[in-house]
Order: C-alpha cells, then sequence, then structure tokens
C-alpha cells in the first residue's frame, strides 16, 4: 500500500467498517514552524518511495509563490520534519513499513546532506520533534501505535532507540500520531488517534526514559490527530480527525495535566459529505487558530477567545487541492502553505493581517503525493 491507501485502511477500519472504509480517505501529517534565526530554507515531503520524497525549495516573497530546486536522494515516504535548535540538523521521518529515522547535516542548507538513519522501532513513523534537552529525538510510530526515544549524538547523528512507550486502544488499535514537547519544554505530549488519548510524560534526560504522567481520555471515536498550543501555554487545541471538532484543553504545565473544555465543529453545521481535518496551528499573537479539513477540502478559521479559553468558528476557505493534509504559516504569517495529496497540489492562500481570515488561492505547485512544508 501506498502511504496515503495504509493510513485510509487503517485509521478508518475501527471507526466505521471496511464498508465504510472503501468508500473513506483517512490520512495524516502535521505542522511545523520557523525558528528565530532561521536558515532560510524551504524543505517538502512527499509519500514517495521515488523522486521527491524531499524536496528543496526557494519563494517569492512578493507572489508566496515557490519553487523546488532540487531532490534530496535517499529520503524516502517523508513525512515529517524537525529541526535542532542550533539549526544544523534536520531530522526526517521515513514512514516505511519498517519506519525509519533520518538525520541530515544542513552544513548547507540548500543541500541537506544525510548523516545517518536509525530504526523507530516500529510501523510507519509519522512525526517527530526534537526534545527540549536536544538529547533526544522522539517519534511516533502511526501503525504500531508507539512512541520512541532516540538520543541525539556528536555531529546530529542519531543512536539506536533507548525507549519505547506503547500506547493501548481501548476499542481500536492505538496508533500513535503526533508527539511534541509543551512549550515549558518539562514536558512530552503524544496524541493517539486509535486511543483517542492525549498522553502525557515526563523524559528522564539522563537515561532517555519515558514515565507516563497523565493519559486523557477524549469520547469515543473522536480520533484525535494533532495538538497546538496557544501561545500563553494555558491551553492546547486538540484536532480531531474522526470528529471534525477541536477540543480545548486547559494545560498546567505545574503538574503535566490536561483537562479537557469547549468541544468546536470545524464546520457549520449540514455540511455533507464525511470530514477529516488533517493539521492545526495558532497565529504567534493568539488571536487565531486554523484547521485543515479534508472532505470540504478548506481551512477552518477559529477566532480565539477569553485569553485562549474559548474558540469560534469563523469560516472555511477552499484550499484549490483535494485533501489538504497540512497547512502551515510561513515565519512571517502572511502566507498559508497546503499540502493536498490527494490531488498533488501544494497552494499558498494570502493572510489577511487585520482579520486574520485566509484570502483566495494565489498559486499551486504540482507535487505528487505531497505531505507537508517546513520553514527551516
Amino acid at each position: 500500500m501506498t502511504g496515503l491507501d495504509r493510513r485510509t485502511f487503517l485509521g478508518a477500519v475501527g471507526a466505521a467498517g471496511l464498508t465504510t472504509v472503501l468508500g473513506s480517505h483517512l490520512a495524516n501529517a502535521s505542522e511545523q514552524t520557523c525558528g528565530p534565526k532561521g536558515t532560510g530554507a524551504i524543505y517538502v515531503s512527499s509519500y514517495t518511495s521515488s523522486g521527491h520524497g524531499l524536496d528543496v525549495a526557494h519563494r517569492d516573497a512578493t507572489t508566496g509563490a515557490l519553487v523546488v530546486d532540487r531532490t534530496i536522494p535517499g529520503i524516502s515516504n517523508a513525512s515529517w520534519f524537525d529541526i535542532s535548535a542550533d539549526r544544523k540538523t534536520l531530522y526526517v521521518t521515513n514512514e516505511d513499513e519498517n519506519g525509519q529515522i533520518s538525520a541530515l547535516s544542513l552544513a548547507d542548507p540548500a543541500k541537506p546532506k544525510l548523516l545517518n538513519k536509525k530504526s523507530a522501532k516500529g510501523q510507519h513513523p509519522t512525526h517527530l520533534s526534537v526534545h527540549s534537552s536536544q538529547k533526544y529525538v522522539l517519534a511516533a510510530n502511526y501503525s504500531s501505535g508507539s512512541v520512541v526515544v532516540l538520543p541525539i549524538l556528536a555531529g546530529g547523528k542519531l543512536g539506536d532507540v533507548v525507549d519505547l512507550a506503547q500506547h493501548k486502544g481501548a476499542e481500536r488499535a492505538a496508533h500513535a500520531h503526533q508527539v511534541v514537547n509543551d512549550p515549558t519544554g518539562k514536558w512530552v505530549l503524544s496524541v493517539d488517534l486509535g486511543a483517542d488519548s492525549v498522553y502525557v510524560y515526563k523524559l528522564d534526560v539522563a537515561t532517555g526514559k519515558l514515565k507516563l504522567i497523565q493519559q486523557l481520555k477524549l469520547p469515543s471515536g473522536a480520533g484525535p490527530r494533532h495538538l497546538a498550543f496557544h501561545p500563553n501555554g494555558k491551553y492546547a487545541y486538540i484536532l480531531g480527525e474522526l470528529r471534525a471538532e477541536v477540543t480545548v484543553a486547559a494545560w498546567n504545565p505545574a503538574t503535566g495535566k490536561l483537562a479537557a473544555g469547549q468541544v468546536v465543529a470545524a464546520v457549520p453545521a449540514g455540511t455533507p459529505g464525511a470530514q477529516y481535518p488533517g493539521e492545526i496551528t495558532t497565529s504567534k499573537d493568539g488571536r487565531f487558530v486554523y484547521a485543515s479539513v479534508r472532505g470540504s477540502d478548506t481551512i477552518a478559521s477559529f477566532g480565539v477567545g477569553e485569553d485562549g479559553k474559548s474558540l469560534k468558528l469563523l469560516n472555511n476557505t477552499p484550499v484549490g487541492g483535494v485533501y489538504p493534509r497540512h497547512l502551515t504559516l510561513d515565519p512571517t504569517e502572511r502566507w498559508f502553505y497546503v499540502s493536498s495529496d490527494k490531488s498533488g497540489t501544494l497552494s499558498w492562500l494570502p493572510r489577511d493581517p487585520a482579520t486574520g481570515l485566509p484570502g483566495a488561492v494565489a498559486g499551486k505547485l504540482a507535487l505528487p503525493q505531497v505531505n507537508s512544508v517546513f520553514f527551516a
């Protein structure tokens, strides 16, 4: 199976059975941001074993248009990126049956060079993040429902997995979809679609071992995919994939505990057809939250109220592609970049800084099974 077909099958089986699977399309990926001292490089991932697994691109600052400059060989089924704090090393998931994590040197950001690859000890690693200590890379194995810890060695290379936390679903098989630090860097959170849960861990920086602090269980069938924190660090927005909704959860950084609150739909009531949200992100000023929605193929824009405690759906803007797996804002927050893998299109839309809303699609780039865009 391709990455899309594999996730279409696995993500939907527990939710609706085989009959629904054959008529449904689930997918996966996520959101990254550019650090304060970015390299200026732009990386694009795609689900393919040949050709455009990892592309390097540049853009026109005025029009927002992206242009692919080169493809980096040896990186298959790339799905997610993160970068070391010193901007010297790029880490990439290789979302294969025998999953691996790749480390690439950014000595020349325009020409990343493969340092090494290590097994993720699981199937289809779909997400990763560099731990705040800069000593480990954390990865989420989608098909295996596990989170793993890989040490970062001298020069940015990866060592073998030193810990594996196995999730367990109550009604469906676990499918770990994301693993991130909280804003303080003290805690590790993993979102699991199959277990309908968000797991909170504490990482022992000396040993690389994970200790479970909390399993926040959401309603059966919610299928949480990813979360994004409000810039004030007080709230996390948990995006459902199997139900098109966002759960606002209060976050206590002192105890490492989440408390679920408001649930808001990602599409207007009565929207026809099945809807499967893909990615979620927040604006830097904390006034807006955005999610890609597959089915209506839109960006859902939410206004933020009560210092992050509440959301209100403002509108849904067409993205100009089919099944928007991922969206991100560029570092200036003037542009949205949306990856629609079923149509193989990467589109860009302007953002109104006053209203926070996306404008009409300004342009598109054809890339087969495009997954995500990362501003390094």
